[in-house]
């Protein structure tokens, strides 16, 4: 009796290490995911989403938002009547985003830039701020969305090599204001004219429309979010053309930051004195 009440306890204390053991186990596996994922700063999110460390907190990870991508009515196959696939995904493992939240790859469903936004309206949670995608009346505008930026890598982009293509320009939804197509010289052939698409900040919206359109083995205008794709010039420099800009130094104390190379005099000077280096 003594033997079995022994072994009891012992199946008791390694079945409860055990469970302690797996415990920690998955709470390591799952910290190492979350910062992984949170590391990864490469990811898509819906028209209207705040900052992305807000965003995964704020995200109650409910799917009401892809729902309502997928089921919205001009997503409906006219052949055969039902709903097709959505721009909105939601991350799963293997997906190296964080579980449950929304995010879209462009090459397989862009955003298809519906005017009434269907999937703002129903977040909960303000992880997709309707505020953000409203104009002054109030109304929902898709065009004031910023889900990230189109980049041209120019090496690989066919229109700066000589051939004309403007299918990135055609397929843009504002037509003439996100992209252009600024036109110049061929120096090298001396008779053609380079058609070069050119992406302007301040009116594309990263709906991905461009990179699924381009034309090359692999797109060579593709969406990256806002905070990987834009540099800063830093507050210190100023438009000097824009009077609004000026305003932010009309308080300015002046600093004289004195270093070694400024004490050799000019910048002209020892830029040319061969002392730089």
């Amino acid at each position: 009796m003594a033997n079995s009440n022994n072994n009891d306890r012992r199946k008791f204390f390694a079945t409860t290490l055990q469970s302690v053991g797996l415990t920690a186990l998955g709470g390591l596996l799952w910290s190492g995911y979350a910062d992984e994922v949170k590391a990864s700063p490469l990811v898509l999110r819906p028209p209207g989403a705040i900052k992305e460390s807000d965003f995964l907190t704020a995200c109650i990870k409910c799917g009401l938002c892809a729902e309502a991508c997928q089921n919205r009515d001009t997503n409906i196959d006219k052949i055969t009547g039902e709903a097709k696939a959505g721009t909105l995904k939601m991350a799963k493992g293997g997906d190296h985003k964080l579980i449950g939240t929304p995010f879209f790859i462009p090459t397989e469903v862009p955003c298809y830039m519906c005017e009434d936004i269907p999937c703002v309206p129903v977040c909960p949670s303000g992880a997709l701020d309707q505020a953000s995608v409203s104009n002054e009346a109030g109304e929902l505008d898709i065009n004031l969305s910023r889900m990230g930026l189109a980049v041209v890598h120019k090496e690989s982009c066919i229109a700066f090599w000589g051939i004309q293509c403007d299918a990135c320009y055609r397929a843009c939804p504002l037509l003439g204001e996100a992209i252009t197509i600024e036109m110049s010289r061929n120096e090298r052939t001396g008779k053609h004219t380079f058609m070069l698409p050119i992406v302007h900040d301040n009116a594309c919206t990263g709906c991905g429309l461009c990179e699924i359109a381009c034309v090359t083995e692999k797109p060579a205008i593709f969406i990256l979010p806002n905070e990987v794709s834009k540099g800063k010039a830093g507050d210190h420099y100023v438009k000097g053309w824009d009077k609004e800009d000026e305003k932010r130094i009309e308080n300015a104390v002046a600093e004289e930051t004195i270093t070694e190379l400024s004490k050799k005099g000019s910048a002209e000077g020892y830029l040319n004195s061969g002392d730089l280096y």
